[in-house]
């Protein structure tokens, strides 16, 4: 999810520096290679805004999806750890398994 929302990001970056950079004041100029009006410019400006926030939306949810997993893998890792030397005392403190060994 992280990779998808950095890649809007660019692409959405990628698209308003170009719409800035090489269309001409007053006309539609072009985008990309393609002739556009005006109309169509804000529309792909309109777009590329959207996508902005799409994608930093979705980087955001994927970082915090991501870090949730780690704390709960962290937590889970201790709590199996704990599991283990209870059950390594337990074993060590019950007579009927120490005469059965």
């Amino acid at each position: 999810m992280v990779i998808l929302g950095l890649g809007l990001l660019i692409l959405g970056g990628i698209a308003i520096l170009s719409a800035v950079f090489v269309s001409e004041p007053g006309s539609g100029g072009e985008l990309l290679g393609f002739d556009v009006t005006t109309l169509e410019s804000f529309f792909v400006g309109v777009a590329a805004g959207a996508a902005i926030l799409w994608g930093f939306s979705i980087l955001k949810w994927g970082t915090r999806r991501s870090l949730a997993h780690r704390k709960e893998r962290k937590e889970l890792t201790e709590l199996n750890a704990k599991l283990e030397r209870v059950e390594a005392e337990r074993r060590s403190d019950d007579p009927e398994r120490r005469d059965a060994v």
